[in-house]
């Protein structure tokens, strides 16, 4: 684990849970960084490509154990150390929040909106781009 850092949630049902945060590797975070946020998105996004990468994101937090800690490396263990979903969304909010500075102090949400607002502007320039190619009348076949 690079640089752990332990920190406890509520869940749902109030009981305090304790996990380990860790940094991501250079590679591995580079990854996880270019899908996670956009593949997260209602309606744009893609789930299985978000909880593909959610479960990346996951093998670099760990629970603490008699023996150590245990790397959460599976969806058997995440299902299996977490009570909820939202205690599970808590967790990948603060993994991002340690992993990049431009999430800190809740820019995760700014970030997002910020990505929200501009979607329809590109959309339209690319719609744009595309309306002479799009409206072209098929020429209409022979029927020799």
């Amino acid at each position: 684990m690079i640089e752990p850092k332990e920190i406890s949630v509520l869940t749902q049902g109030g009981v305090e849970k304790v996990f380990i945060l860790s940094k991501f590797p250079a590679i591995q975070g580079r990854e996880i960084i270019a899908k996670y946020p956009l593949s997260a998105m209602p309606k744009l996004g893609d789930y299985a490509v978000n909880e593909e990468t959610m479960l990346k994101l996951m093998a670099f937090v760990a629970v603490p154990t008699e023996n150590g800690t245990l790397a959460l490396t599976t969806r058997g263990l995440v299902d299996n150390h977490f009570p909820d979903w939202e205690t599970l969304a808590r967790i990948e909010m603060a993994m991002m929040e340690y992993n990049c500075s431009f999430f800190k102090g809740g820019m995760v949400s700014t970030f997002l909106e910020r990505i929200t607002e501009k979607i329809p502007s590109v959309a339209l320039s690319i719609l744009t781009h595309l309306s002479p190619v799009l409206s072209k009348q098929n020429k209409q076949r022979s029927k020799s």
